[in-house]
């Protein structure tokens, strides 16, 4: 309202500068004599002064309510302009810029890039500190699962192994003396064997998920030599190089993790065979073992946790998976995924690294 105002005054002032002179070049210099008739002269009633002063003021005020609505307009303009700046997706260059002054123009699209500058910079710094919270995590989780497969190893699984040799001990103490094995004896051995099958299927499913600068073969040779040295079943494995991004090599590591420690807890088998060969453009990794098997439930899934957790790793690296299980006779557990070009695979290592 003040701003309406002050424009009105301001342009009647303007009116009154130039009307004055204009009247002095019609009627000569004010003076009583030469401006008398702007008084005498009436028209309804009202001097021709007054109406030229009521004329003024209306040319004032409308000039003024135009230029307030005017200058109202152009605001809401650049609003609604810096308001989509701030709230759009896309790029500056595609918003409707406001008719204004060029100089106005050149600011407002200076403080635009700013803007999308600005909100580009929070966003990667946003995400930065996310990947970094969620990098600092997955850290704190392996050191902690390695921390306790140390405390198990060097503890528990050590005196489960003393308790299994001192048992064999006096087993074939007593069978080599002609005694008949006590049955509690015999239950209490097989108590201790299973639970050193549990215990190494747990120390196996708290190893570290990934590779770090190992291949999916390298990784998977180690992990099988090892468990040959401590398992009393028989494991064979052939192991092909596969083109894999790094990903998905991780995915597959975890899931041969996680089927050889089902394996090792609930199958009681005595033949495992692992394979993992690249065929049609397929990667395809494949454990069978001659165990106990089971029955899935009604929906046609198994009802283990951990085979869970393969379905849903092999669709995550847009592969498939297969379970078959026959009570009686075995398990396999077979995975697919597409093989990428090498050097797509090298490209998306080198990102990852």
């Amino acid at each position: 309202m003040s701003g309406f105002i002050g424009r009105t005054l301001l342009l009647f002032s303007l009116l009154v500068a130039v009307l004055v002179p204009l009247l002095t070049y019609l009627l000569g210099w004010p003076s009583y004599e030469t401006w008398q008739p702007l008084w005498l002269i009436e028209e309804a009633n009202l001097p021709i002064a007054i109406w030229v002063g009521i004329i003024l003021l209306g040319i004032s005020m409308g000039v003024a309510i135009s230029t307030t609505q005017l200058a109202r307009k152009r605001e809401r303009t650049i609003e609604r302009y810096l308001q989509a700046t701030i709230n759009a997706e896309q790029q500056h260059d595609n918003l409707t810029v406001p008719v204004v002054s060029s100089k106005l123009n050149k600011t407002l699209g200076e403080v635009t890039i700013l803007i999308t500058t600005q909100k580009k910079s929070l966003q990667r710094m946003s995400d930065e500190r996310a990947e970094g919270e969620d990098k600092r995590i997955q850290e704190r989780i392996i050191q902690e699962r390695q921390r306790l497969a140390r405390e198990l190893h060097d503890s528990v699984s050590q005196q489960l192994f003393a308790a299994s040799m001192l048992l064999s001990s006096i087993t074939e103490q007593q069978e080599s003396s002609g005694e008949v094995v006590s049955k509690p004896l015999a239950q209490a051995e097989k108590i201790v064997q299973q639970a050193q099958l549990e215990m190494r299927a747990l120390l196996l499913h708290l190893r570290p998920a990934a590779l770090h600068n190992k291949s999916l073969t390298q990784g998977l040779e180690e992990l099988l030599f090892e468990l040959q040295q401590k398992v009393h079943f028989t494991i064979r494995f052939r192991l092909e190089d596969v083109s894999l991004s790094k990903g998905a090599e991780d995915h597959l590591f975890r899931i041969a993790q996680e089927t050889l420690s089902n394996t090792l807890r609930h199958a009681n088998a005595s033949e495992v065979d692992i394979l993992l060969v690249e065929r049609d453009g397929l990667a395809i990794f494949r454990v069978q073992d001659n165990g106990v098997g089971f029955i899935k439930d009604d929906d046609g899934n198994a009802g283990s946790y951990g085979l869970h957790h393969i379905q849903e790793r092999a669709i995550e690296m847009g592969g498939t998976s297969k379970i078959v299980s026959v009570p009686s006779q075995g398990t396999i557990v077979e995975v697919k995924v597409p093989v990428e070009k090498r050097d797509e695979v090298d490209d998306k290592n080198r990102t990852s690294g």
